[in-house]
């Protein structure tokens, strides 16, 4: 029926018949739209009949569509009987049903085997795995580590062979320590190159709840596009976001979490003092005597530390236009009283389609602030307060009869609970980003896109110390005020041009691009004491008279600098067998010298996937086998800005005339020479899948060396003006081996069990430290520091030995006195009273020699349980703990184990010295995440698409033979293995969440 011609006729007439007849055809539209509707229903499964919990089903070209329950059924009423019905899952080829007349629809899904056709992130661009020839991982948010995590990085702990993903630190403001494939600068970091949705960023630009999924290139051949900040390796965060005919949904994520301390040393307790002066034992400074209390100082300082996360995610939108939004509030305690971390951080991205879908758009801001206190100036913790929690004397009270702090007047021995309470601090961060694209389909495989982003971050610090403070009561400062602010502001802007084609069994792609970016800080800070009340705090530094006494101080700074880079890719595939990629960047920085301001970096890979010859065609147990290998030159933007130029300071005052005037004085000495430290990294590596992809994985070989690395060194005034020189000059080598290998041992309709096993290793070496024109005195230098009173270096760097070596005394007994005996380097022994420094040798090093891990992932019905296992073997560690305080001739309290016998013999008389006694094995085993959870079904609870409740326990157990608190300890710079005594000790964490979407 013709509804279009038969509605003119019937409004002619009478009233009565129009009414008659309008009814008539409002029931007819009724009718046929009933008639149009239909309600389909059904059950999705793979091939082995497993249900598909989870799955999308779309209607197409529309924004009608539902999710597969957990039992893999599904319900959705179409709008038309020629209706299609699109299905699709993450791991499974996407299918297009047509509706018909059917009513019932049962869908199998098609494995994509090893999920070859899934695109991986690369840089600046994407690629299909089965296409990708260098070394590439991928972790999607399934198989994220669940719980309480610090940042992005932790997401992906123990997921990627070769990262070393740590956090020896549990101060809620402090991130995790990252690196991968080892040390490659002396003078630069091991953190790689972050990029957030294709911007340089950081692990804390979006919040960990808010990722979908996080890329990691390895190899010289995968960075090299990335120049000058691709020599660590790079990390590209992807965000949950929007696609074209999503279903509206609202997404939540949250949790509450319980921190204590993981471990706590053990110092004697009030009542062991008091054994041991019972015992006869004499003390003086701070166990002078009994001072009747029974105080736990450690205890005094800290706390169960509670914290809440909470995270929305809003997504919506059609073919041409959709939105997501979400907003992140992060409230994390720590273990130490005031200490905490408070932040919110928002995010909204919104895409547009335009011309038949040719240009797209997108806008994205990124909003966020933090606030915390402050107990250090300008810092979260001050490791200060921890130090005197330890050596108390656990006698003493914490207040006198008077209410008044306890203190004694013994050298750097302070109330740790006044230094606290008596504190007041508070910084606060704000970050915004603001990103800007448009992409242009030509049509003719050829895309065009722009990319504006614009960073900003700001701080403002206060600190103030009360005229309670020890600072006043000991020192006489009456009261101690800091201010500070800094601010940065960053441009970047990116154009790149795409080729894609296909013809026949060939296909090529191709890409150019220019990149700029220009980054600009700025800040200053004050001091004040002698306030005359408490009251203003850090908010009127003016009112202070140490300004008038000449005790106040200010500063301020300003520097910037620059990215130039233009680069270009291209890929071949021929016959999905042979394949190779190619890129090449030309950068320039402003921080480098007036003759080498710019360098190339190019990069090249080679695959060859050996499955699709068909010499394999008979091998069905084989669904891939890939052979790849790859050479690149990348580079680290190491140093400071104007390090290429010389420069003047002011320095002392001196008098001139009868007026004080400040010297000029030189504080450095141009280098025009200066220059990138370029990475030559080659890389081959297997990737394998079998019984179809049951089981799978990777193997990677790769041989780095770091040319030009920068370092400073002593040279001549004259002719220098300044008596060191930043030059390109050391050599660096790592090399090692990675596997990777994901299992699923088990498969049924109720039940599977999938594992996944990293292993990798590195070994390291220092080349060269010296040239013809730059030398050093000897072929090494000395770094880390104990501190007082041992006051010695701990690390040696020499050329032909690799990073991280401990350099000290080798003990290896004791004497009657008590007095240690060191072995020399000819293999003669001399009490330590003898000793001298020549006589120090490599003791260990601090850098594991190997990281393993092995996760699981176990489903039964509703149920899901995780299992985290991640260790690191042959490396050492020194213990400052044993090394300072299992000593019983010390002036401060002491750990129980300083009263054992030293080598069965005796008990230690020896002043504190940096031994070999105190490097300890390091290897260790963790049990570092455990989250059970339970999905309700989808009949259970009428609201929500999918409903779950989940507990997890982060650094839940530890297997070593160390004695310290924990053997994940600082491992980046020139002196890891370092277990410093401040540090603030790491934390175990449960926690309790939901997540849901409706």
């Amino acid at each position: 029926m013709n509804l279009a011609k038969l509605l003119p006729r019937m409004f002619l007439g009478s009233s009565r018949l129009k009414k008659r007849k309008l009814f008539s055809v409002l029931c007819l539209l009724c009718v046929q739209v009933a008639l149009s509707q239909q309600q389909i229903s059904g059950t999705i499964t793979d091939d082995q009949g497993i249900p598909v919990a989870g799955a999308s089903v779309a209607e197409k070209n529309t924004t009608n569509g539902t999710v597969s329950d957990f039992d893999g059924n599904f319900e959705i009423t179409t709008n038309s009987s020629n209706a299609v019905l699109v299905f699709s899952y993450l791991g499974f080829k996407t299918q297009e049903i047509p509706v018909g007349s059917s009513s019932t629809i049962n869908v199998v899904m098609q494995e994509d085997l090893e999920q070859l056709s899934e695109v991986v992130v690369i840089g600046y661009g994407t690629q299909k795995r089965a296409d990708v020839t260098s070394s590439v991982a991928t972790v999607k948010s399934e198989d994220f580590v669940q719980g309480n995590v610090k940042d992005a990085a932790q997401l992906i702990q123990g997921k990627v062979a070769g990262l070393s993903v740590s956090a020896p630190s549990g101060d809620p403001t402090e991130g995790t320590q990252i690196s991968l494939r080892g040390t490659s600068s002396i003078l630069g970091g091991t953190n790689p190159l972050v990029l957030v949705d294709g911007v340089p960023g950081s692990l804390n630009t979006v919040a960990p709840e808010d990722i979908a999924s996080i890329d990691v290139l390895k190899d010289g051949s995968a960075t090299a596009i990335y120049g000058t900040r691709g020599t660590n390796g790079v990390i590209i965060i992807t965000t949950k976001k929007g696609s074209n005919d999503m279903k509206s949904t609202i997404e939540y994520n949250g949790y509450m979490s319980l921190s204590t301390i993981a471990n706590k040393l053990d110092f004697l307790d009030a009542n062991e003092l008091r054994e041991k002066f019972n015992e006869g034992y004499e003390f003086n400074g701070a166990n002078l005597e009994d001072y009747g209390a029974n105080t736990d100082w450690v205890d005094e300082i800290t706390r169960n530390a509670y914290s809440q996360v909470h995270n929305l995610i809003f997504r919506g939108g059609n073919a041409t236009s959709n939105l997501t939004a979400s907003i992140n509030y992060r409230d994390i305690e720590g273990t130490f009283l005031k200490s905490n971390s408070e932040k919110y951080t928002a995010r909204v991205s919104a895409n547009h389609a335009m011309f038949d879908n040719r240009l797209k758009a997108n806008i994205g801001v990124i909003l966020s602030e933090q606030t915390y206190n402050a107990l250090g100036d300008g810092s979260s913790f001050n490791p200060y307060i921890y130090r005197q929690a330890l050596i108390r004397n656990p006698t003493e009270p914490v207040k006198d009869e008077e209410g008044n702090w306890y203190e004694r007047d013994v050298y750097f021995y302070d109330n740790p609970v006044a230094y606290i309470q008596e504190t007041i601090g508070e910084n606060k961060f704000r970050n915004s980003r603001f990103d800007f694209s448009l992409s242009y389909d030509f049509g003719d495989h050829v895309t065009m896109k722009g990319l504006y982003t614009r960073k900003g971050e700001t701080n403002i610090r206060g600190f103030y110390q009360t005229k309670n403070h020890v600072s006043t009561t000991k020192n006489g400062q009456d009261g101690y005020a800091s201010r500070g602010t800094d601010d940065y502001v960053g441009n970047y802007g990116q154009l790149t041009l795409d080729y894609d084609n296909s013809f026949g069994k060939h296909k090529v792609t191709g890409l150019v691009g220019y990149n700029y970016e220009d980054n600009t800080n700025q800040g200053f800070w004050a001091t004040n004491r002698r306030f005359p009340t408490d009251g203003f705090t850090y908010n009127n530094l003016g009112s202070g008279q140490g300004l008038q006494l000449g005790e106040a101080n200010m500063g301020s700074y300003k520097d910037s600098d620059k990215l130039i880079a233009f680069f270009a890719r291209f890929t071949y595939n021929y016959d999905n067998r042979y394949l190779l990629m190619a890129s090449l960047r030309r950068e320039g920085s402003s921080r480098f010298g007036e003759d080498n301001k710019w360098g190339n970096f190019p990069g090249v890979s080679l695959g060859w996937r050996i499955d699709q010859e068909s010499f394999a065609d008979n091998w069905d147990w084989l669904s891939n086998l890939k052979l790849r290998t790859g050479f690149g030159v990348t580079g680290i933007n190491a140093g400071s800005n104007y390090q290429a130029l010389s420069g003047l300071t002011y320095g002392s005052y001196f008098l001139n005339n009868g007026q004080w005037v400040r010297e000029l004085v030189p504080s450095r000495n141009a280098n025009p020479d200066l220059r990138w430290e370029k990475k030559e990294e080659f890389n081959v590596g297997l990737d394998f899948g079998i019984l179809d992809g049951r089981i799978n994985g990777s193997v990677d070989y790769y041989n780095r060396t770091t040319k030009d690395a920068l370092f400073n060194y002593s040279v001549p005034t004259p002719p220098y003006f300044f008596g060191t020189i930043a030059a390109n000059v050391a050599e660096i080598n790592n090399k090692g081996f990675e596997f990777l290998l994901n299992v699923t041992p088990v498969k049924t309709e109720n039940f599977d069990w999938t594992a996944n096993l990293t292993y990798s290793t590195n070994t390291n070496k220092i080349v060269s430290l010296s040239n013809d024109e730059f030398q050093l005195t000897n072929d090494f230098f000395d770094e880390g520091y104990t501190g007082e009173p041992i006051q010695i270096s701990t690390h040696r760097v020499q050329e032909g030995q690799p990073i991280g070596n401990f350099y000290g005394l080798k003990s290896v007994d004791i004497n009657d006195d008590g007095i240690w005996i060191i072995e020399r380097p000819d293999g003669s022994l001399v009490p330590a009273t003898e000793a001298t420094t020549d006589d120090r040798q490599i003791l260990g090093n601090g850098l594991p020699k190997s990281y393993y891990s092995w996760n699981n992932t176990v489903r039964y019905k509703n149920w899901d349980l995780m299992v985290n296992l991640r260790g690191a073997l042959d490396y050492e560690i020194l213990n400052f703990s044993r090394m300072f305080y299992e000593n019983p001739t010390i002036t401060y309290n002491t750990l129980d184990s300083a009263y054992d016998l030293v080598y069965g013999k005796t008990e230690l008389q020896d002043v504190q010295r940096f031994v070999s006694y105190y490097v300890e094995d390091g290897d260790f085993l963790k049990i570092d995440n455990i989250t059970l959870g339970y999905t309700l079904p989808k009949d259970a609870i009428k609201f929500a698409q999918t409903f779950r409740i989940y507990a997890s326990g982060l650094n839940l157990a530890t297997f070593t033979s160390y004695k310290g608190i924990d053997p994940e300890v600082n491992r980046s710079g020139l002196s890891p293995g370092n277990d410093e005594r401040d540090k603030y000790p790491s934390t175990r964490t449960f926690t309790l969440g939901i997540n849901f979407t409706f």
